[in-house]
């Protein structure tokens, strides 16, 4: 495959990228520390939840039976406490989230109760359950709780530490080096000299490495000499799950990532019909795995969210990580393509009806500006023209 040609699809890239993947080992981690970790297993309730029947709200705890009659205020309950058993003919103050009192099947919010000399008056026909929050409504014990493959979010951590767990067992982080090519990249800060930039796909793959569930391990500039590289390159290997370099995939003079990448592993697949980010490499060294990106700034972004989210979600075992959501919507721009699949940098909105596709209008793959507020790629097929207002497909940029 790497030999040929010809220009590879995206789905005979995701193909390669997923062949023999695995998720990488468990580890447990601390709760606090386990947001947007991949659950490695799934977790079972300790206990009802709630572990108790509740008050869903202030007001009084009774018997539905007595309802329509002055009862007694025989004790109050707070969130925390417990009450004893409710004598006959009383209600019960109680405030949301206290246990109900033995005998009380009910709760009237406290709004609509009347104060007497006596009591407490209780407008007739209470039902039972009324305003009860009942033992086990949210889950019983034993029941699974969150399933393995579960990216936790915040409501996940919350209803975790709801049963008592403070450690879960987490598929570990892939270990990434991300390695920089180009002897005119800058750091931001330092002099530029005539001919040089600043490396922002530095900071931006950077980021989108950590946000796809990335342990970043190694962050190099590598001289342009293909000397260079394949000693970087057989460094990071014996460290690191996956390789990710920018520039150098090219047919250039001066591309030598290649090279090095086939002198001492294998290329299994090399540029694909698409635009931007034709220049893709991907392979590996022994069993680390190596994805080299395009040096243009929008390639490297659209190849990382194509490519690197769903080999990293597959290396956590999070299967919604490999693929990106879909939604369809009316284009507000013009376009026709030549012979490759155009991934266009749209801002979608919603206008009541359905989604609008907003284009930036500059679509060339050094225009890093028309990423910035891209939230979603539209896919424009191979030789197609699309009118103004067609229906096209967008993959939603969700990390």
């Amino acid at each position: 495959m790497a030999g040929s040609h010809r220009l590879h699809t995206p789905q005979e890239a995701l193909e390669a990228l997923s062949a023999d993947l695995e998720p990488l080992p468990c580890e447990w981690v601390r709760l606090e520390t386990a947001g947007d970790r991949v659950l490695a297993q799934t977790l079972y309730a300790r206990h009802d939840t709630p572990p108790f029947d509740n008050s869903a709200m202030d007001g009084y705890a009774l018997r539905a039976a007595d309802s329509g009659r002055v009862l007694g205020v025989s004790q109050r309950i707070m969130a925390g406490q417990s009450g004893v058993a409710l004598e006959e003919g009383t209600c019960a103050r109680i405030f949301t989230g206290a246990p109900l009192p033995e005998g009380a099947d009910s709760v009237i919010m406290q709004e609509e109760v009347e104060a007497r000399d006596e009591g407490v008056l209780i407008p007739a026909g209470l039902e039972v359950g009324n305003s009860v929050r009942p033992k086990g409504r949210e889950i019983r014990a034993g029941e699974a709780l969150v399933s393995r493959g579960t990216r936790l979010n915040s409501a996940a951590l919350g209803f975790l530490a709801g049963q008592g767990f403070d450690r879960v067992p987490v598929y570990r982080k892939p270990r990434v080096a991300l390695l920089f090519t180009g002897d005119e990249l800058k750091l931001p800060g330092e002099p530029l000299e005539p001919g040089q930039i600043y490396n922002g796909n530095r900071f931006m793959l950077m980021d989108l490495l950590v946000r796809f569930g990335a342990e970043l391990a190694l962050v190099e500039q590598v001289p342009d000499t293909l000397e260079a590289m394949t000693r970087a390159l057989e460094r990071a290997s014996h460290q690191v799950d996956v390789i990710v370099t920018t520039g150098g995939v090219s047919v250039g003079d001066a591309d030598y990532v290649r090279r090095a990448l086939e002198s001492l592993g294998e290329l299994d697949l090399w540029r694909l019909s698409i635009r931007p980010g034709k220049p893709l490499a991907l392979g590996h060294i022994d069993q680390c795995r190596f994805v080299g990106l395009a040096g243009n700034p929008v390639s490297s972004f659209v190849g990382a969210w194509l490519f690197l989210r769903p080999l990293l979600g597959g290396m956590q075992g999070c299967d919604e990580m490999k693929a990106l959501p879909e939604v369809t919507a009316q284009a507000d721009f013009e376009t026709e393509t030549a012979g490759r699949d155009h991934y266009m940098r749209v801002t979608l909105q919603w206008d009541g009806d359905g989604y609008r596709a907003h284009a930036f209008e500059d679509q060339d793959s050094s225009i890093l500006r028309s990423c910035v507020t891209a939230n979603a790629l539209a896919v424009i097929k191979a030789h197609s023209k699309i009118a103004l207002g067609e229906r096209v497909r967008c993959l939603l940029l969700v990390s």
